[in-house]
């Protein structure tokens, strides 16, 4: 089955930097899109960025401008690269990716997750 395992996450004061990555499995070319979600205590799981097979990209209103997906398909791998993070960043930042196979509903993947922490 479709394994994710997500990396980068720590530490970092407002206005830092950080770099999450998503490794996959299989090829990203056979999914539909991928993203990052986060969750924050007491609050519900919600999309940050996604990124479509054909490269078209999706970002939250909160982090537009602030952060962007990426993917090296050679490598497996979609990024989310932060930068000027803010205290309401705080959160277990996970990668998704949506298999569609013909006839059938979309099946999603889900890795463990990593933990980013804005903190002064």
């Amino acid at each position: 089955q479709v394994q994710l395992v997500e990396s980068g996450g720590g530490l970092v004061q407002p206005g830092g930097s950080l770099t999450l990555s998503c490794v996959m499995s299989e090829s990203i070319l056979r999914f539909n899109s991928t993203a990052w979600y986060r969750r924050a205590p007491g609050k519900l799981r919600g999309l940050v960025a996604e990124i479509g097979s054909g490269g078209s990209t999706n970002y939250a209103a909160s982090v537009q401008g602030r952060f962007t997906i990426s993917s090296d398909n050679a490598k497996n791998t979609v990024y989310l690269q932060m930068n000027n993070l803010k205290i309401e960043d705080t959160a277990l930042y996970q990668c998704a990716v949506q298999f569609v196979e013909p006839g059938w509903a979309p099946i999603y993947y889900w890795g463990k997750g990593t933990q980013v922490t804005v903190s002064s």
